[in-house]
């Protein structure tokens, strides 16, 4: 097989930790071509997507002691080379948000492949219409008491029935801007004011679980289904217990309660083409569906001693099996 990897530039990325080569290197272990390109080196061209492509040649990471240790250099890229992305046997979209405009664009590029030719991972108006805060409000029975608005005292008047909730601004990655919400809080109309933009732009307000302070587990589902999971906990300075904001890691297990959420909400990731997704479920409620570039498949591979990647290549080999 061909397969072709947007991604962000890949000197950017972590090879010890960024789930995208994670996956470049389970298919170049598994006999195949691997591809690159970036949002901006997408076009379309006689109604058909092209790329401006560089085939890549990794050097897999190696487990040491608990660690994953990469080389230096860990890739090496052949010439440019400018081609019909139906020339791939799948694409994976795997740039990092913001979902901006120049996201947004790239999608609307990728809805020029035929995926009865190509397979799109994960499918550009899936991704389009799969807020990753806003699309778990859909799974009533899976979430906690949660509003979305931009009313200042409609908020307050929600954070004082709860006592405490937390704010999650619409568009932000990785924890950003997610805030800890008290009526009684001083700064709360400037918390506010700055997170809707003075009432402009809406937020999420969720009440607060106070089992995060147990971890925020993330599941790693492969066409609605859960392959692997891990829990993310907080530095000890930081109420966040994102990877980006100096959160450890540590071995869990899904819960009956956590298979329960990813069976709810199967059959609409399959249904929208959101393949391969990561949710986030804290003390048994559903609170984020990431779509966009989901990550912890080093995490957990280091701490269960899987092999994720490769699972998600071979499920694409037996799909695209099917399809020919």
């Amino acid at each position: 097989m061909k397969l072709a990897f947007i991604i962000d530039p890949i000197h950017q990325l972590d090879p010890c930790h960024d789930t995208s080569v994670a996956l470049m290197e389970a298919a170049q272990i598994l006999g195949h071509e691997v591809w690159v390109t970036q949002t901006n080196l997408l076009s379309v061209v006689g109604s058909k997507a092209w790329a401006v492509l560089q085939q890549v040649e990794l050097v897999p990471v190696e487990l040491d002691e608990g660690r994953w240790i990469a080389a230096n250099p860990w890739y090496k890229l052949s010439q440019r080379f400018f081609a019909s992305l139906e020339t791939m046997d799948a694409v994976f979209m795997r740039t990092d948000p913001p979902v901006n405009d120049s996201y947004l664009y790239a999608t609307y590029i990728l809805d020029y492949i035929d995926q009865n030719q190509t397979l799109v991972i994960n499918s550009p108006s899936g991704i389009r219409g799969a807020n990753e805060k806003m699309y778990a409000l859909q799974f009533t029975k899976a979430i906690p008491e949660t509003i979305v608005s931009a009313d200042k005292q409609f908020i307050r008047e929600f954070v004082a029935a709860k006592g405490t909730a937390v704010l999650k601004p619409l568009g932000n990655k990785a924890g950003e801007g997610i805030l800890i919400l008290q009526s009684s809080d001083r700064n709360f109309n400037s918390i506010i004011e700055l997170s809707t933009l003075q009432g402009k732009v809406p937020v999420m307000v969720q009440t607060y679980l106070p089992q995060a302070k147990e971890g925020d587990k993330r599941i790693i589902l492969l066409n609605g289904e859960p392959i692997g999971a891990l829990n993310r906990l907080s530095s000890g300075t930081d109420f966040r217990n994102n990877m980006a904001t100096g959160g450890t890691v540590a071995q869990t297990e899904i819960t009956p309660r956590e298979h329960e959420i990813c069976t709810q909400i199967a059959e609409r990731l399959r249904q929208e083409g959101l393949i391969f997704v990561g949710i986030d479920v804290i003390g048994g409620y559903l609170t984020e569906v990431n779509v966009t570039s989901p990550t912890g498949i080093r995490e957990i591979d280091r701490l269960d001693g899987t092999r994720l990647a490769h699972q998600v290549i071979q499920w694409i080999e037996e799909i695209l099996k099917i399809k020919k």
